[in-house]
C-alpha cells in the first residue's frame, strides 16, 4: 500500500467532493463538483479531472455520502457510512473534538465524541442546509457567498422559519415587503438555518466542548459559522475550523480505504460504461396525454377563456389599475371602463417590490397616450399595506376577494377558485356569491410553484423548458408529494431506474395538484368543488398542472388566459367598481413624483408595554410612512377605537398573573419557582395561592420572548412539537438563571370537569406529560442541584390532591390541617378566576349590544393568551374594530348538541365546542379558531368545529401559529371573515329591502284593484 493512491469520494445530495491521498496522507487533489441531480455525468467529470495525477498508478478507492451506495454498488467498489467516514477524519486530524456540526446539500448532523459516538441527523426536513441557503439567497438575487457578504453588515434579527426549505420564502417575502434591509434579511436567513440546527438536532443534549464546524456551507460562509458561534456562547479556543472542512468525509473514506488496489484505467472505464444498463422504472404513472391531437384539443379549449384587449396607445377614456404584490412576483393591471385590459405586468419582486412596482408603474406611464385618464387605483397582495402608503395607491383590498371579483368576470357562477402561486396556495369554496371557507397552505410549499422551480434549478434548465417536457412523458414518476427539497432523493432513486427527465418533470406536476388537493385542502370529495372551478396563479400556467387537475377532479375547468395576472385583473375591478366620480381624483403618484421618489428606513424598540416591539419605519419621500413590527398602535403613536374595545385576551393575561409575591420576611419556608408556561396559563391562581398560602415566595418565569425560547432552544428533544412546549425549556432555564433551586411544575392528567355531558376531561397528553420531558432533557436541572418537583396530581379530585401533595411535599413538613386550607383556598382562588373572566365575557356582550359592533370568538387554549405565542393576532383582529371574546368567556352560554361524531374526552375540546355552538347562533359573534403546529389533538376539533359552523351557513376560520411572528396569512384569513361577513350582511339588507318593496308593491296594487272595484 505504501506506492498506491488512496481515494475518498463523497456523493453528497448536491455535490461531490474528491479527495486522493499520498502514502503520507498528503492531500496531493481535491475536487468540489456540483452535479445537479445527474450524478452519472458529474462522476465521470471528476475521474476524467483527476487523471493527471491518478494515470499509471494504483487506486485504493472508497465511496461514501448520502448518494453514493448506488455509484459504489453499479462499480463493484467498497463504500462506507458517511458517519465513520466523518468519525476517521475527525479522530485523525482535529482529535480534540467533544461535538461536531456539519451542514451539507440537504444532510444536517451533530455528532457527539464524548464518551460513546452518537450520532443525530435530519430525518424529516432539509430546512437548515446548503440547498436552503441556495433558495433564500436567490430570494435576494445573490448566491450564498453574496448572501454572506450582506450579512456582514446587519443591524437586526428577525424570526425566519426554516422548517421548509421553500416555506421559509414567506417570512423573508413577508420582511423584503415591508422594507426590510437586504443586510438584515440574510443574516436573519443564517440565524435560522443555526436555530433549525441547534433545536432539530441537538434533541436535549448540550453542544459543549470544543465544537468542529464541517461542510461547505460552514466552511464558505463566515458570517454563519459567527451565527453559530455566538449562538453557542463559544469562545475562540472552543471553535474548530479546519482548511479541509468541505472534504472532511472524503478525507474519512480515503483514509479508510485499504481494499485491494485497481489501476486508474479500470477505474476510469467503469465510470464510463457502469450506467448504460440501468433497471426499468416500474413506479410510473399514466401519461398526461396519449396522442397529439388530445393535447392540441386541450390547448383550444382553454384558449377560449381569455379577456377582452384593447390597445393602450390608442384608448381613449377613464382606466383602473390594479396591483398585486405577490409573495415572489409583483402584477399590474390596466383596464378600461369595458374591463378590457390595457397594459399589463408580471415580474419577479428581483428582491425588492417596491422598486418593481416602480419599475413596472414608469413603463407604463411610458405608454400611456393624453386621452386616458387613471381615476382610481387598488393594490392587493402581500405587500398591499406597504406599496399603498409608499405610492398612495387609492385603495387595497384582501387578495381573496380580489381573486373572487377577476374569477367571477370569467365565470360569475363560481362554486370554487383554486390559486397556485410560487410559494403560496389559497383556495377558497363560493356559496351564494360569497366566499364561505378559505384554506391557505401554511407549513409546506409542496403544492406551489417554487417546487417546479426548485426541482428545474437542479437539473441545470429553466422552469418552462422543464415544465413542457413534462407533457410528453410515457411513464410519469410516482413520486409521492414530500418536502420540495427532500424529494431530491426520490428523484435520484428514479433516475437510478431509468427515469427521463420528463417523466421526473410529469411526476412533479403530479404530486403539487396531489398535495393541494388532498394535503393541504384536504378533499374528501370531489363533488364538494361544484361544476364552475376556476384557477389561477403562475404555476397554471404549466400545462401539465393543469392537466393533472382536470384528471384527478373528473372535470373540465376555467383557466383565463390571465391566470398569473388574476389578482392585479381583480384589484382594477374592484377600483373600477369603487370609482365614485368625477370630481374624485387619483391619489396615485404621478410620473414627476415617482421620478423624485426616495426612502429610508429607521428602527426603534417600544417601551410601552411588555411586548417591547422592534418598530420599523419605511419614511417616504412623499411625506407618507409605513410601519411594521409593532403589535398594536400605540407604538406608533396612534390611539384607534379599537383600543377601547373589550379584549379578553389581555384582561386574561393581567388577571392570571396579577398576584404578588410574599416578602421574603414573610416567606419563612423559602422560595419556590413556577413556569409561565402551558397548564399555568390556567392553573396558575390555584397554585400561587396555594403555595403563598404556606408562606412560600413564589417566583413566576419572566413573559415568553424569543429570548426566553432560545434559552433552552438546546434542550429541546423534538422538533415536531408545538412551539408552547418548546418554551418550556425556556422558562425553565431562566427560573434557574435567576437563582430558583426549588421549581413546581406538576404533571396534571385531567382538568376540571366543566361539562358534565363530556365523555371525560383529559388535558392534553403533551400538557399533562411535558415536565416528565423536562426532567429527562434538562441536564441543567441535575448540574446546578435543582429541586425538580414534578408529580402526578389529581386536580380534579380534592380529596387524593391531599393525599398527593402531602405524599410529594412530606420533606416540607407541612402540617396536614395546614396543608388542606391552602388546597381549598386555592381551589376558591381558581373558581373566582374563572368566574372573573365569565363575568368580563357578559361585560363585552353588553359592550356589542350596546354599541352595535361585532365581536369574535378567539377560541385556542388557555396558553393561547401569551402574546409571544399567539403573536399579536389579538390586537390584529381588534384593530378591525372587532371585540375580542374568548372561549372559556361564553362557553357557559353555549350548549353542546350531543352526541358528536367525535368523542368528545378532551377539556378544551369541550369548552371549544360549547363557544362553537354559541357562536353559530349569535349573528353578530363569529368564530376564529388558533391552532399551533404539532397539536395532532387539534386535528379533531378542526374538523368537528367546522362542521358545526358550516352547518349553521357560517364561514369557518382557523388560524395555526408557531415561532414565527409573521401574520401575514393570518391578516388574509381575517380579513377574508370580514368581507364575506360584510357581504352577508349587504345580501340581507338588500334582500330585506326587496321584499319591502315587493311588499309595498302588492299593497298598491290592491289598493289600485279596490279603487278600481
Amino acid at each position: 500500500m505504501d506506492n498506491t493512491l488512496r481515494i475518498g469520494i463523497d456523493i453528497g445530495s448536491t455535490t461531490i467532493k474528491t479527495v486522493v491521498l499520498n502514502e503520507g496522507n498528503s492531500i496531493v487533489f481535491q475536487h468540489y463538483e456540483r452535479h445537479f441531480s445527474n450524478i452519472t455525468t458529474a462522476f465521470q467529470k471528476v475521474v476524467s479531472a483527476a487523471q493527471p495525477i491518478l494515470q499509471q498508478k494504483l487506486l485504493a478507492v472508497m465511496l461514501t455520502g448520502s448518494s453514493g451506495m448506488g455509484i459504489s454498488q453499479a462499480l463493484c467498489l467498497p463504500f462506507t457510512q458517511e458517519v465513520i467516514a466523518s468519525t476517521i477524519a475527525i479522530k485523525h486530524i482535529i482529535p480534540a473534538t467533544d461535538t461536531a456540526i456539519e451542514l451539507g446539500g440537504e444532510d444536517a448532523k451533530i455528532t457527539y465524541f464524548d464518551g460513546t459516538v452518537e450520532q443525530r441527523m435530519n430525518g424529516v426536513c432539509a430546512g437548515g442546509t446548503g440547498v436552503f441557503i441556495d433558495h433564500m439567497a436567490s430570494l435576494l438575487h445573490t448566491d450564498p457567498l453574496g448572501l454572506n457578504e450582506l450579512a456582514k453588515h446587519y443591524n437586526t434579527i428577525h424570526p425566519i422559519a426554516s422548517r421548509c426549505g421553500v416555506f421559509a420564502k414567506t417570512d423573508v417575502q413577508a420582511l423584503m415587503n415591508e422594507g426590510v434591509s437586504k443586510e438584515d434579511i440574510a443574516a436573519s436567513i443564517l440565524q435560522a438555518v443555526v436555530n433549525q440546527t441547534i433545536s432539530s438536532l441537538a434533541q436535549g443534549r448540550a453542544i459543549s466542548g470544543k465544537v468542529a464546524f464541517l461542510g461547505g456551507p460552514l466552511h464558505f460562509l463566515s458570517e454563519l459559522l459567527r451565527r453559530f458561534t455566538e449562538t453557542l456562547g463559544l469562545t475562540h479556543d472552543h471553535v474548530l475550523n479546519p482548511e479541509c472542512s468541505p472534504y472532511f468525509v472524503a478525507m474519512g473514506a480515503a483514509l479508510a480505504a485499504k481494499e485491494k488496489p485497481i489501476p486508474y484505467e479500470f477505474l476510469h472505464e467503469k465510470a464510463l460504461n457502469a450506467f448504460e444498463l440501468r433497471p426499468e422504472n416500474e413506479a410510473s404513472l399514466d401519461p398526461l396525454f396519449t396522442t397529439e391531437k388530445e393535447y392540441q384539443q386541450f390547448v383550444d379549449r382553454h384558449k377560449q377563456h381569455a379577456v377582452k384587449r384593447a390597445n393602450l396607445e390608442e384608448y381613449v377614456g377613464k382606466a383602473y389599475l390594479g396591483i398585486d404584490a405577490g409573495s415572489t412576483t409583483t402584477k399590474l393591471t390596466l383596464i378600461g371602463e369595458d374591463a378590457c385590459l390595457l397594459y399589463s405586468y408580471y415580474g419577479s419582486n428581483q428582491g425588492n417590490p417596491l422598486e418593481t412596482v416602480i419599475m413596472a408603474l414608469k413603463d407604463m406611464y411610458q405608454r400611456l397616450n393624453h386621452n386616458t385618464q387613471i381615476v382610481h387605483s387598488a393594490v392587493t397582495g402581500y405587500g398591499e399595506q406597504f406599496i399603498k402608503t409608499a405610492l398612495q395607491v387609492d385603495i387595497g383590498e384582501v387578495e381573496t376577494v380580489a381573486h373572487l371579483k377577476a374569477a367571477k368576470h370569467f365565470s360569475p357562477n363560481v362554486t370554487f377558485v383554486l390559486d397556485i402561486g410560487g410559494q403560496d396556495m389559497k383556495s377558497f369554496f363560493i356559496r351564494n356569491g360569497i366566499i364561505n371557507s378559505i384554506t391557505l397552505n401554511e407549513a409546506c410549499s409542496a403544492g406551489c410553484g417554487s417546487f417546479i422551480e426548485n426541482f428545474a434549478q437542479a437539473m441545470n434548465m429553466s422552469v418552462e423548458d422543464f415544465s413542457q417536457l413534462g407533457l410528453t412523458s410515457k411513464k410519469p414518476a410516482d413520486l409521492g408529494s414530500r418536502c420540495t427539497v427532500f424529494m431530491n432523493s426520490k428523484v435520484k432513486q428514479v433516475q437510478k431506474e431509468g427515469a427521463e427527465v420528463s417523466d421526473i418533470s410529469a411526476g412533479i406536476s403530479i404530486s403539487i395538484v396531489k398535495n393541494a388537493l388532498f394535503k393541504v385542502i384536504r378533499l374528501k370529495n370531489t363533488n364538494e368543488l361544484g361544476d364552475k372551478i376556476v384557477v389561477q396563479g403562475g404555476t397554471f400556467y404549466n400545462d401539465a398542472v393543469l392537466r393533472v387537475l382536470e384528471q384527478i377532479i373528473g372535470r373540465e375547468v376555467i383557466r383565463p388566459d390571465i391566470a398569473g395576472l388574476m389578482g392585479a385583473f381583480g384589484a382594477a375591478l374592484i377600483a373600477r367598481e369603487q370609482y365614485v366620480s368625477d370630481g374624485v381624483t387619483t391619489t396615485l403618484l404621478s410620473p414627476a413624483e415617482l421620478d423624485g421618489f426616495a426612502t429610508h428606513t429607521t428602527s426603534a424598540r417600544c417601551q410601552l408595554c411588555g411586548n417591547k416591539c422592534l418598530i420599523t419605519t419605511q419614511h417616504f419621500s412623499n411625506g407618507q410612512e409605513h410601519h411594521f413590527g409593532n403589535r398594536c398602535e400605540q407604538g406608533i403613536g396612534k390611539i384607534t377605537l379599537s383600543g377601547s374595545l373589550p379584549n379578553l385576551y389581555t384582561y386574561k393575561y393581567k388577571r392570571l398573573f396579577q398576584y404578588q409575591p410574599l416578602g421574603k420576611s414573610l416567606a419563612y419556608r423559602g422560595v419556590i419557582g413556577i413556569p409561565r408556561v402551558l397548564n399555568m396559563y390556567e392553573d396558575y391562581p390555584f397554585w400561587f395561592t396555594f403555595f403563598t398560602k404556606l408562606n412560600y415566595q413564589v417566583i413566576l418565569s419572566g413573559r415568553s420572548s424569543r429570548k426566553i425560547y432560545e434559552l433552552g432552544m438546546e434542550t429541546i428533544p423534538s422538533e415536531s412539537i408545538c412551539y408552547p412546549a418548546k418554551l418550556v425549556h425556556g422558562h425553565i432555564s431562566d427560573l434557574i438563571k435567576k437563582g430558583v433551586k426549588k421549581i413546581f411544575y406538576p404533571c396534571i392528567p385531567y382538568n376540571l370537569q366543566e361539562d358534565p355531558t363530556a365523555d371525560n376531561c383529559y388535558n392534553c397528553p403533551i400538557v399533562t406529560s411535558y415536565p416528565q420531558n423536562i426532567k429527562a432533557n434538562m441536564d441543567i436541572l441535575r448540574d446546578n442541584e435543582v429541586l425538580f418537583l414534578h408529580p402526578f396530581l389529581p386536580l380534579n379530585n380534592r380529596d387524593r390532591l391531599i393525599t398527593r401533595l402531602a405524599q410529594e411535599l412530606k420533606l416540607e413538613n407541612i402540617p396536614q390541617k395546614e396543608l388542606m386550607t391552602a388546597i381549598d383556598e386555592a381551589y376558591i382562588e381558581l373558581e373566582r378566576y374563572k368566574a372573573d373572566v365569565r363575568c368580563k365575557g357578559q361585560e363585552a356582550l353588553t359592550y356589542m349590544a350596546d354599541n352595535n359592533v361585532k365581536g369574535v370568538i378567539l377560541a385556542g387554549r388557555p396558553y393561547h393568551i401569551d402574546p409571544e405565542i399567539n403573536h399579536g393576532l389579538p390586537e390584529l383582529i381588534q384593530s378591525y374594530g372587532l371585540v375580542i371574546l374568548s372561549e372559556d368567556g361564553v362557553r357557559h352560554l353555549g350548549k353542546v348538541n350531543r352526541p358528536l361524531r367525535v368523542v368528545d374526552q378532551w377539556a378544551y375540546h369541550s369548552r371549544l365546542y360549547a363557544a362553537t355552538e354559541f357562536a353559530v347562533r349569535h349573528p353578530n359573534v363569529e368564530l376564529i379558531q388558533i391552532n399551533s403546529f404539532g397539536c395532532g389533538l387539534d386535528a379533531v376539533t378542526i374538523d368537528q368545529v367546522k362542521e358545526i359552523i358550516e352547518n349553521h351557513n357560517r364561514p369557518y376560520t382557523v388560524i395555526k401559529l408557531d415561532e414565527i411572528s409573521s401574520l401575514g396569512s393570518a391578516r388574509i384569513r381575517v380579513r377574508s371573515l370580514l368581507a364575506a361577513l360584510n357581504n352577508r350582511d349587504n345580501t340581507f339588507i338588500i334582500k330585506q329591502l326587496a321584499e319591502i318593496a315587493a311588499t309595498r308593491h302588492h299593497d298598491a296594487t290592491t289598493k289600485m284593484d279596490k279603487r278600481h272595484t
